[in-house]
């Protein structure tokens, strides 16, 4: 046998015995764990919104941008979003995996030590790796760790310090505060990867980084997708310095060498920010309704780690239990998806709650958990 093939067979029979096989499945049940937080992607003026686009514009860009795939409008939305999220300048990119993976290749090189914490999300950790920089990996959430390695760090040497805003597994928040004095205090670039929290945090849903009195300018740069809360795909960099976004046109690989995405999703974006800044009081219930749910479900006995936020992990015993819990609310009606290693350490079940969730469904899932 070819000995790739008997590699590839190998690895899967390892899966299958560890409970760690993945199939593809679609689902009609009742949504508890997708991303979709303002239930947008089915908003009917949006839908209308990107009708309204693809007759204008077609179905495919049909090259990168750089080529014959940019439109005059798709610039008129960076500025629009840079206004909300209130940065200098801003970039769309396909989506937010190839914006942390061409923006960490293209900033760091072998002498840059960058700061990534534990349980960044893949497409960092990735990035990092492509970028060839020096990684040094903090402790989750632990920002004496960070100033640790940071202080052992040369001064000569360049420095990136990277972390979500809200972790997609475990659901808990970064302190921004800390981080922009670290990032001052030890001459680095600091990175955000605002995905999970914007259209549900900050100043009119623009990302944690607009929440309290934090000094968003400090921050060099962020990262915002646009296929979750805004129902749509794609992604932002945005920086806080206009160069930022020349520089990337000219030197980031995932953008110049990628197809522009579809020109009708751009022009959808900013009826998406209109609705996101209205949306106040759902903002609210989904938090609300996080925090009954943490309460009742610790009452069981279940651990959610410091989960804060909408994301709302259980863990499990084994790869085992969470499948056949997952398994129970399939048959219940609820959708509800088993987390197992290695995407995390701890089996678990990953809640994530959005509008389109009543009361009654969070205690039927409560009840059904028993």
């Amino acid at each position: 046998m070819n000995p790739i093939l008997q590699k590839i067979n190998s690895d899967l029979d390892d899966i299958k015995k560890k409970n760690r096989y993945r199939e593809l499945r679609e689902s009609n049940l009742i949504d508890f764990c997708s991303n979709d937080y303002l239930k947008l992607s089915n908003h009917p003026e949006l839908i209308k919104k990107f009708e309204e686009g693809i007759k204008k514009f077609g179905l495919g860009s049909g090259a990168s941008r750089l080529l014959r795939g940019h439109r005059k409008f798709i610039e008129e939305v960076e500025e629009e979003f840079s206004s909300w999220v209130e940065s200098a300048s801003s970039l769309f990119l396909a989506n937010g995996f190839v914006s942390n993976l061409g923006l960490l290749d293209l900033l760091a090189d072998k002498n840059t030590y960058i700061f990534s914490d534990r349980l960044n999300h893949a497409s960092i950790l990735d990035g990092i790796r492509l970028s060839g920089g020096i990684a040094k990996y903090y402790k989750h959430l632990d920002y004496t760790h960070l100033e640790e390695l940071l202080s052992k760090s040369p001064s000569i040497n360049p420095k990136i310090i990277i972390s979500e805003t809200v972790f997609s597994m475990d659901g808990d928040l970064a302190n921004i505060q800390k981080l922009i004095e670290l990032k001052e205090k030890y001459n680095s670039i600091l990175i955000l990867d605002e995905a999970h929290a914007i259209g549900v945090f900050g100043k009119s849903g623009a990302g944690l980084s607009l929440s309290s009195n934090l000094n968003v300018s400090s921050i060099d740069f962020r990262i915002f997708t646009c296929g979750k809360s805004l129902g749509l795909e794609g992604a932002f960099i945005s920086g806080n310095n206009k160069i930022y976004k020349e520089y990337l046109i000219n030197r980031m690989r995932t953008f110049i060498f990628s197809t522009a995405p579809i020109p009708a999703i751009i022009y959808s974006i900013p009826k998406s920010i209109d609705l996101i800044k209205s949306m106040e009081k759902e903002r609210k219930e989904i938090l609300d309704n996080a925090d009954y749910f943490r309460k009742k479900i610790k009452e069981k006995g279940f651990s959610t780690l410091d989960s804060n936020s909408q994301i709302i992990p259980l863990i499990c015993d084994s790869e085992s239990n969470a499948l056949d819990y997952s398994e129970k609310l399939r048959q219940g009606g609820y959708d509800i998806r088993a987390i197992r290693p290695p995407t995390v350490k701890k089996s678990r079940l990953r809640i994530s709650l959005n509008v389109s969730i009543a009361r009654n469904d969070i205690n039927n899932v409560l009840n059904i958990l028993n």
